[in-house]
């Protein structure tokens, strides 16, 4: 009998260290494995983009690089064909020919048959006053010896002062033909041509428009239309992105910030290229908006965490380094 009962103590005891270690278990692989996990900051590369567009509409010409080509400064990437604007270019030059015809007729003054012309007409004149004065004169003696009428001396008179107006307008037609035109109508009509010339400026300006070079040294990261294809006023034709001016975009919750300040530099690793470690040295930050992510955290009596954007820049050039691959922050090494 009391071995018996000495036998259910001791399974007793078992059942109750087995329970102990089952215990003991949990709370250990919980501790493991329900533990929240480090937080992951990740971001990714981004890089100046340029974007190509033309002031005027046409159609797609010719294509002179590629998508993946690397171009200089200068280079020519697309030729427009604008035969709208070409004909307007011909319409400004044909107004701007005819504004230099009429400033060079004002500043040259009249041709010399029409300055010959108006002295004979004055000369002509000249000679009807003296005509006209001798027949007043002699109409006027005889009036005065009663010979003729007061209406046949009236008459005379106002022949004489006719051919008189007459001489003195024939003499201002030509005085006008030797002066030419007044300093005013040739002022007016060299500022039609400077507005001539402004508008042929201007469409030749529109016609360079055609041409379309890189503004940058760069590679072609996109083309948007195909040849023959219409493009409107400002419609993007291709993308130019800048290599060389790259930089690295986090998206961080603000109570993950303690180690990030503008000027920290900061280690990474790229997992595109065998996790190959760089240095970054943040010098952008901002608030993302009442739109950004926010973690509801009121529910443990705490408050609301914002997102940060967070730019850092690569203390070098990072070869095979590509504008969308992922940079994942290192917070363990300071």
């Amino acid at each position: 009998m009391n071995e018996n009962k000495k036998y259910s103590i001791s399974n007793m005891a078992l059942a109750f260290i087995a329970v102990l270690v089952v215990v003991g278990l949990v709370a250990l692989a919980g501790f493991f494995f329900l533990s929240p996990p480090d937080e992951i900051i990740s971001g990714q590369a981004e890089a100046t983009e340029v974007r190509i567009s033309s002031k005027v509409p046409g159609r797609v010409l010719i294509y002179r690089a590629q998508e993946g080509d690397k171009v200089r400064r200068g280079d020519t990437l697309v030729i427009l064909d604008i035969p709208d604007v070409e004909a307007k270019l011909a319409q400004a030059e044909a107004a701007r020919s005819a504004a230099e015809a009429q400033s060079e007729k004002a500043h040259r003054g009249a041709r010399p048959e029409e300055i010959a012309g108006a002295y004979e007409l004055w000369q002509k004149a000249k000679a009807g006053v003296e005509i006209a004065e001798k027949s007043y004169r002699r109409v006027q003696n005889l009036y005065e010896r009663g010979v003729v009428s007061a209406q046949a001396r009236d008459e005379a008179e106002a022949n004489y002062k006719s051919m008189i107006a007459t001489e003195k307008a024939a003499r201002s037609q030509y005085d006008l033909a030797i002066d030419g035109a007044r300093s005013e109508d040739k002022q007016s009509a060299s500022a039609l041509v400077q507005q001539a010339q402004g508008a042929v400026d201007e469409v030749e300006s529109y016609i360079s428009e055609s041409i379309l070079v890189a503004p940058i040294d760069g590679e072609v990261s996109e083309r948007f239309p195909e040849r023959g294809e219409l493009v409107g006023t400002g419609a993007p034709i291709m993308n130019l992105v800048d290599l060389n001016d790259m930089w690295v975009t986090f998206s961080v919750r603000e109570d993950l910030l303690e180690d990030l300040k503008i000027g920290t530099k900061v280690q990474a690793f790229i997992p595109a290229l065998n996790n190959q470690y760089v240095t970054l040295t943040v010098y952008y930050m901002k608030d993302l908006g009442t739109y950004a992510a926010w973690k509801a955290t009121k529910t443990t009596g705490q408050y609301d965490t914002k997102t940060f954007e967070v730019r850092a820049r690569p203390e070098a050039r990072i070869p095979d380094l590509r504008p969308g691959m992922s940079v994942i922050l290192d917070r363990k090494v300071k």
